[in-house]
């Protein structure tokens, strides 16, 4: 039985989910013989394979928890083109990648997201409120806050003549459509959507170097259903915290599976 149990825990899949743009979107299903299954998002210009990911997975599975990662649109394998915004639309994208598993021999029981997939996923929990636990790390609060340290200080006006910026290096373009999207998604007034009886865990390393720890308390403040965690000194990345944050996270999660067993008993 041990041996069945280790074959089990080593299963993965490459698969593809179509979004309701029609773009494929590629990820790999870590398959345990759970029923529940946890969805994986990565954060911008990252992929399913960034270590926080895949880390993440790989510690789900020792606990026999099944995950998928995939890609966003625009983002690692997944077709479509990368967009600084669209946080609502990776939303989507995300819907599309829980019915797929909800109409199988799974049950989604948690969303997890790092920097930007952290918003997207209290995105999702705004919108959809068919997910009883939300995992989110080092999001976002204000959005109009930190573009300029992207972009450049001169970023409005290049964008207004040229209609777009290239930044970053491999470089990538900021237009007009994806700058107004993200400056248009209110965070504050969809976090106040989120269902009471939906858990959300609130990670942020105290010395994120992106995105202020403060933040972290600023969606404290209106997520009523919390549990806030500050992992100190830990950067935006949790470089030399990956094992605390793995631990915190599944342990979140796994209280929460208990809980929604007991409650259904």
């Amino acid at each position: 039985m041990a041996e069945a149990a280790q074959m089990l825990v080593s299963q993965k899949q490459k698969m593809i989910v179509t979004n309701n743009h029609g773009e494929k979107l590629v990820g790999l299903l870590h398959e345990t013989g759970s029923r529940e299954i946890v969805i994986l998002c990565h954060g911008a210009r990252a992929s399913k394979d960034h270590f926080i990911i895949e880390n993440l997975a790989v510690t789900l599975e020792k606990e026999g928890i099944s995950s998928f990662r995939f890609d966003f649109a625009g983002n690692g394998e997944s077709e479509g083109a990368f967009q600084f915004g669209h946080m609502r639309r990776e939303a989507d994208d995300m819907h599309a990648v829980i019915q797929h598993f909800s109409g199988s021999n799974h049950v989604v029981s948690a969303i997890f997201g790092h920097s930007k997939g952290g918003g997207d996923v209290l995105l999702y929990a705004s919108k959809y409120h068919d997910i009883p636990t939300v995992v989110e790390a080092s999001a976002r609060y204000d959005l109009k806050k930190g573009i300029e340290e992207r972009l450049g200080k001169d970023f409005m006006e290049k964008i207004k003549t040229e209609g777009f910026v290239d930044i970053g290096s491999p470089k990538f373009r900021v237009t007009v459509e994806s700058l107004m999207d993200r400056l248009s998604t209110d965070m504050c007034e969809s976090c106040l959507k989120i269902d009471k009886d939906c858990r959300v865990l609130i990670v942020h390393g105290s010395a994120d170097e992106i995105t202020p720890v403060e933040d972290a308390f600023e969606f404290a403040k209106i997520i009523p259903n919390h549990k806030i965690h500050i992992i100190e000194g830990a950067d935006h990345c949790y470089t030399s915290h990956q094992a605390e944050l793995d631990t915190v996270v599944v342990d979140f999660i796994k209280a929460a599976l208990q809980q929604d067993k007991a409650s259904s008993n």
